[in-house]
C-alpha cells in the first residue's frame, strides 16, 4: 500500500513506543504514527486508533498525555487485553483536518484504511479479522464517533473526550479556508450522522469536563440522542480543555474498550 516506509530502530525504542512515517496515497505525502506494542502480542491482537485535536500531531497523545504509560499498566494489570495503540497524525492540514475528506486529501481514508495497514508493517499480529477501537479528543473526539457512524462494521467501540459535536466548532480554534470539502454537510454534525447509523453503531461513549467550552455542545448531543434513541454512555467531569482532563480520563475510554473487546 505504500510506496515509502521508515520506521524506528527497535534497539532505540524505549516503553514500546515505535515510529513510523509512510508515504500515504490518500494524502499524496508522507505521514506520521507513533504506535506502542506491548512486549507480549498474539494474533489477531485488538488495535486501538487515539486521534489528536487541532494543533497537534502524533507525538501528543504519547508524549503530553502518556497514552502508551497508562496502556501498559492496564495491560500488566489486566484490565486491558494486550493491544496495540497506535496514535497517527491526523495529516497536518492547516491547525486541523477534521479528519475528513477534502478536495485533493482524503483524511478520513487515511485513518480508517491506511493507519491500520501502516501499523501491521511495526505489529503483524495486527490483522484484517483484528478488532478496532477508535477514540479521540476534541477535533479527535468528532473523528472518532464521525468515523464509528459512517463505518459502524469497522470499529468494535468508539468514545470521545470533550468532543467538537459539529464541524464548524473548528472556527472556534482556527481561521483555515474550509471551503475544500468533499463530503455530505450532513456529516459534518454528529447529532444527524449517529442516528442515521442507529442500531448498527457499535458502543459509543463521550465524556466532558465541566469546565469545558465544549459542555453545552455535548449536552445537546447527549439530548439528541436520548431523543433518537440511540444507545450511549455520556459523563461529565471536573475538569477543562486540557491535557489534565484528557490524561487522567484516558483509563475510563481503555476500560471502555476493554469491555467491548470482551464481547
Amino acid at each position: 500500500m505504500f510506496r515509502t516506509v521508515e520506521m524506528s530502530d527497535p534497539r532505540l525504542v524505549r516503553d514500546g513506543l515505535h515510529m513510523i512515517t509512510v508515504r500515504s496515497e490518500a494524502l499524496g505525502q508522507r505521514a506520521d504514527v507513533s504506535v506502542y506494542v506491548p512486549t507480549r502480542l498474539a494474533a489477531p491482537a485488538p488495535l486501538i486508533l487515539l486521534l489528536h485535536g487541532v494543533y497537534g500531531s502524533h507525538w501528543c497523545w504519547a508524549l503530553k498525555g502518556g497514552a502508551h504509560l497508562t496502556a501498559a499498566r492496564m495491560i500488566a494489570h489486566g484490565d486491558l487485553p494486550p493491544t496495540v495503540v497506535a496514535m497517527p497524525s491526523d495529516g497536518l492540514w492547516g491547525d486541523g483536518s477534521g479528519y475528513v475528506p477534502h478536495d485533493r486529501q482524503d483524511f478520513e481514508r487515511w485513518i480508517v484504511e491506511e493507519v491500520p495497514a501502516a501499523v501491521r508493517l511495526l505489529a503483524p499480529q495486527i490483522t484484517e479479522t483484528s478488532r478496532i477501537c477508535i477514540a479521540g479528543l476534541s477535533m479527535g473526539g468528532f473523528a472518532a464517533l464521525r468515523l464509528a457512524a459512517k463505518f459502524p462494521k469497522r470499529f468494535a467501540a468508539a468514545s470521545a473526550l470533550s468532543a467538537l459535536t459539529e464541524l464548524d466548532q473548528l472556527r472556534h480554534f482556527t481561521t483555515d479556508d474550509w471551503t475544500g470539502l468533499s463530503f455530505p454537510a450532513a456529516e459534518a454534525s454528529l447529532a444527524a450522522l449517529l442516528p442515521v447509523a442507529g442500531a448498527a453503531l457499535p458502543p459509543i461513549r463521550f465524556e466532558c469536563g465541566l469546565q469545558d467550552a465544549m459542555l453545552g455542545g455535548n449536552r445537546e448531543l447527549d439530548r439528541r440522542l436520548a431523543a433518537a434513541g440511540v444507545a450511549h454512555a455520556y459523563e461529565e467531569h471536573e475538569g477543562g480543555h486540557d491535557w489534565g482532563y484528557w490524561s487522567s480520563r484516558l483509563p475510563a475510554t481503555l476500560a471502555f474498550f476493554a469491555l467491548a473487546l470482551s464481547r
